[in-house]
């Protein structure tokens, strides 16, 4: 086995290393979501805290790890009454973000259910991870199907594999940690909630505490083991401390007025549903064991709530996590009560000012075998996305405006059948969804199709010697189900910010609308893309990403003046697409452009360049979508035109809502049947 970076010689990130070693000496706090930029050793701290945990009493031979204390009467290697007992080192098991739904869950052997009636089960990494760790890099990133099943097993604590009619159900109870990159898109609002505390992690600042980083890292990469050994002692007292925590935690009192000031934030910030209340109560008292105290104080209560409610404050993915501590301190002198005034001296390892970074009883680092690391330093304000700098900028660009408010879209898809990544916008061949037929399966059986598997063996059973009442299946008859689901595409966005737009009501109202698309995009589990085109020329404001929040940021900082290269917008926008195409070529793309339709830069005839850049999309099947943003009683119809060309569909922005465009999706498709026919 690799040997691990030691949690202790971690540098800074208070905040993150007090979560998990909250969660280790109470795991019903719920788990911990570490976001934050690449290259900051989220990763890192969260597999060293595996070698922290205590060992598991297990009973022995027992693959779904069940105590032998309160053995699981419903596990598959059960009953467990008379069996012997042993332990096991806390497990800590990774899921990766591109694992199927049977290495997940576990495999069922479909053949020898149907033949012999055998419940032949693999465990899957749910079985793995029970009573320890499932710790998922780069979470946002995991697909739909996984995410469910997942929210199923933390929400029930159990795992139930059915494949036609055969289940198997086992104990799937796990501390889930995951990691997150935020410049690579959200998680699901439903995820999100499931963990029950988030942290932000930023790269210090500060030369002196980087330089002790890079210190530690080369020391360790150049001798794992002597460099684990030099911290092996401050291990051992932080394990102990946390197995002293573990046995103070039934003892811990959350009096009444904690309980009121946990309430009353709650309620104060808004957050849905009473998760937050009970995680809080959780946080705080787990708080106070970790500081060696039996009474929860309001220092608990505000530091359970910095970890436990910025993630729940978001209403949608343009929102910036976190919490206003002034609010969180009126609320908390509000509803202060009387507390015990004995309260033991923590000591130097207890809880700080309770501050975001006080580290609450996080181990000093100043006596670590290297000497004193330097202070952690606060993570630095994030800067604004930087204004696009086309080429057009000069006397005539005008300062970005504000987005109106976003509205509720109808759904604009891409017509035909596709094979992308699992989504919600267009029509896909997937994994998930209804049936539609079935197949030969070319590898491992995942969806049986019983009435084609049935047909396929039911003509041999007499040369097969059948004799009972069981039906005799072999490999040759198993039939893969075909299915239809929904798949996210590449929504690239490309938006006119010309001097033809530049008035302040009309650009307020596109940057609403393209707000309100990206807002569908996030939903349906899209990649999106963003370029810009105004002066001379066109410009990628952001490449296609996961992230719409990131593409908000850039849409907000929009400038507007100059010309209208429509012409370079298009083939930018090509440019763009075709590279995507080569990185993946099954996500199918949708192009959505913004624009009033003039073109008035860009060459000596600027409307006939455009119209042959429009056709370069058309001749290659791309799916698009104009938004005509052209106001007032006189139109020209120029955005229509652009439309025919691409061989899409135009809308207005007022028929972009939901509540009043109709047959949008059946008109793009109409489209594309015509142009093809053709």
């Amino acid at each position: 086995m690799s040997t691990r970076y030691p949690f202790t010689a971690v540098v800074g990130m208070d905040d993150l290393r007090l979560a998990l070693l909250l969660n280790a000496v109470s795991p019903a706090v719920g788990g911990v979501l570490v976001r934050g930029e690449k290259g900051t050793a989220k990763s890192t701290a969260v597999r060293a805290l595996a070698d922290l945990l205590p060992e598991v009493p297990v009973v022995t031979g027992c693959r779904f790890s069940c105590d032998p204390g309160a053995p699981d009467p419903q596990c598959p290697d059960g009953p467990h009454e008379a069996a012997p007992a042993g332990a096991r080192a806390a497990r800590m098991v990774e899921l990766p973000v591109g694992a199927s739904e049977d290495r997940l869950v576990g495999a069922l052997d479909i053949e020898r259910a149907l033949a012999e009636g055998v419940k032949a089960f693999e465990p899957g990494l749910l079985a793995d991870a029970h009573r320890g760790i499932l710790y998922v890099d780069e979470v946002n990133l995991l697909h739909d199907h996984l995410i469910d099943l997942l929210l199923d097993a933390a929400a029930m604590g159990a795992s139930y594999v059915e494949r036609e009619g055969v289940s198997v159900r086992h104990a799937a109870r796990f501390l889930l940690v995951g990691t997150m990159n935020p410049e690579e898109g959200e998680l699901r609002p439903q995820l999100l909630d499931r963990f029950g505390l988030t942290v932000e992690v930023a790269a210090s600042r500060e030369p002196e505490q980087r330089v002790e980083v890079v210190r530690r890292r080369l020391a360790f990469d150049d001798d794992p083991a002597a460099f684990a050994a030099r911290w092996a002692g401050e291990e051992t007292a932080l394990r102990d401390r946390i197995v002293a925590a573990r046995e103070l935690l039934p003892s811990v009192v959350l009096g009444d007025a904690a309980l009121l000031q946990i309430a009353a934030t709650c309620a104060a910030f808004e957050v849905d549903g009473m998760r937050a209340d009970i995680v809080m109560a959780r946080t705080a008292t787990a708080l106070a064991a970790w500081a060696g105290r039996t009474d929860v104080t309001s220092d608990d209560v505000r530091q359970a709530a910095l970890l436990a409610l910025p993630h729940r404050r978001r209403r949608n993915p343009f929102d910036a996590p976190g919490l206003d501590e002034d609010k969180l301190d009126e609320t908390l002198e509000r509803f202060k009560g009387e507390e015990p005034d004995d309260e033991p001296d923590p000591g130097p390892d207890g809880p700080g000012d309770g501050g975001p970074g006080g580290g609450g009883g996080v181990p000093p680092q100043g006596e670590g075998p290297d000497g004193p690391a330097p202070e952690s330093a606060e993570a630095p304000e994030s800067a604004p996305a930087p204004a696009p700098q086309g080429s057009g900028a000069g006397a005539g660009e005008r300062a970005a405006v504000k987005a109106a408010e976003p509205f509720r879209t109808k759904m604009l898809s891409v017509p035909g059948l596709g094979e992308g990544a699992a989504g919600r916008r267009s029509r896909a061949r997937t994994e998930h969804g209804r049936t539609t037929g079935a197949v030969r399966p070319r590898g491992a059986l995942t969806k049986l199709h019983l009435t084609a598997t049935v047909q396929a063996a039911a003509p041999h059973q007499k040369a097969r010697g059948r004799s009972g009442p069981g039906l005799v299946v072999r490999r040759d008859d198993l039939r893969q189900a075909t299915r239809e689901g929904r798949e996210g595409n590449l929504v690239l966005f490309a938006v006119d910010a010309s001097g033809s737009m530049a008035a302040r009501q009309r650009m307020s109202a596109v940057k609403g609308a393209v707000l309100s698309l990206l807002l569908d995009a996030y939903q349906r589990r899209d990649k999106v893309g963003l370029v810009t085109f105004r002066g001379r020329d066109a410009e990628v404001a952001l490449p296609p990403t996961s992230s719409v929040d990131a593409a908000a940021a850039r849409l907000e900082q929009l400038p507007t003046g100059g010309r209208t290269p429509l012409s370079a917008g298009l083939l930018k926008a090509h440019d763009v697409l075709r590279v995507e195409r080569l990185r993946d070529p099954s996500r199918r793309p949708l192009l959505v452009v913004v624009t009033d339709g003039r073109a008035t830069g860009g060459g000596a005839d600027p409307v006939a360049l455009a119209a042959r850049a429009a056709r370069l999309h058309a001749s290659e099947g791309t799916a698009a979508v104009v938004v005509d943003c052209e106001t007032g009683p006189v139109r020209l119809g120029l955005a229509g035109n652009l439309a025919r060309e691409l061989g899409g569909t135009a809308v207005t922005l007022d028929e972009l809502r939901a509540d009043s465009i109709a047959g949008l999706v059946r008109d793009v498709q109409a489209e594309h049947a015509t142009r093809r026919a053709a």
